[in-house]
């Protein structure tokens, strides 16, 4: 278990808009939400970076198996 200082109003406010129960379910969901929403950022980051070729039809390739 960790310990940390959460601001009041801002655990109350997550607690509220999630509609959490408690201080752990609030601190919880929010930290999956973010390593979630992160993963995501990095894979938006991929767009742009991966070559190919433009005359690949892949509807056929799909076609042969």
């Amino acid at each position: 278990m960790t310990t940390v200082i959460i601001d009041d109003e801002l655990i109350r406010e997550v607690q509220r808009v999630g509609q959490h129960q408690t201080e752990q379910e609030a601190v919880d969901e929010a930290l999956h939400e973010y390593i979630a929403r992160r993963k995501q950022l990095q894979i938006l980051e991929l767009f742009g970076t991966i070559e190919y070729e433009k005359e690949y039809d892949y509807k056929a390739q799909r076609s042969r198996a």
